[in-house]
């Protein structure tokens, strides 16, 4: 399928999820937990366990300041899933496989596909992306194995809260139009969200004079029909503005 066809199938999708809760979806950030980057899979202040669901982690990957890839590991440390940084990387992304997910009527969610759950009222394959910025100058590169991306369109990120931020949304590489932007994920995660445009641009404003993830969710036509009725893609990206002295 060519990618007009491609993109325009999933504009068709998005109009007919509309209705797709944002807030109800589980995302993954980097944030710093004890003087360590840890992988964190949540959503508003839910900081759930990560290192059970390490074997649905499909990459990490690490970029120094000119985008050149550099070696990484992630690992188990007590509750934590800890990322090495002793490359000092300037950039830091992960992706990770959540499955097919199904809700029931009475409100339950299970790790199934419809095919197991014949009276799921929601039928999604969920998939998280997440990218990290350790530095506020460098550039987002745009990576190839996250379906869902999110890129800032400015050389150097803001350095204040309420300073605007304008993105654009990937979806396969390409500007993708309809996907629900919202700023701050952590501390505003019902925020009404922001749709982009056709450019697949969204501006906001930062929230935190800390750290801010900004999350992108685009549902999708379904990889596997008979299993699920669309495809969730949620995408975050993270960075942190410094405090001022102590």
């Amino acid at each position: 399928m060519k990618t007009f066809g491609k993109l325009a199938l999933v504009a068709s999708v998005i109009a007919g999820f509309g209705t797709t809760t944002v807030a109800q979806a589980h995302g993954i950030w980097f944030a710093q937990r004890s003087n360590q980057l840890a992988l964190i899979y949540g959503v508003g202040a839910d900081d759930l366990d990560a290192v059970k669901r390490l074997p649905k982690v499909k990459t990490v990957a690490a970029y120094d300041q000119d985008g050149k890839e550099v070696p990484t590991q992630l690992a188990p440390s007590g509750p934590l899933l800890v990322v090495n940084t002793d490359n000092k990387p300037a950039v830091v992304a992960a992706i990770l496989d959540n499955g097919p997910w199904c809700k029931t009527p009475d409100g339950k969610w299970h790790n199934k596909g419809k095919d197991e759950v014949p009276d799921a009222t929601i039928s999604e394959h969920t998939v998280k992306y997440t990218v990290h910025l350790r530095r506020l100058d460098v550039a987002t590169p745009v990576l190839p194995a996250h379906k869902l991306q999110i890129v800032p369109l400015v050389k150097e990120l803001p350095d204040k809260m309420g300073q605007a931020l304008t993105v654009r949304v990937l979806y396969e590489g390409k500007p993708v139009q309809g996907a629900s932007v919202q700023p701050d994920y952590v501390t505003d995660p019902d925020s009404e969200p922001l749709k982009t445009g056709a450019d697949g641009i969204a501006t906001i404003r930062v929230r935190n004079q800390g750290l801010n993830v900004v999350t992108a969710t685009l549902a999708t036509p379904p990889a596997n029909p008979a299993k699920t009725n669309h495809d969730e893609h949620l995408a975050t990206l993270s960075f942190v503005l410094p405090h001022l002295p102590e």
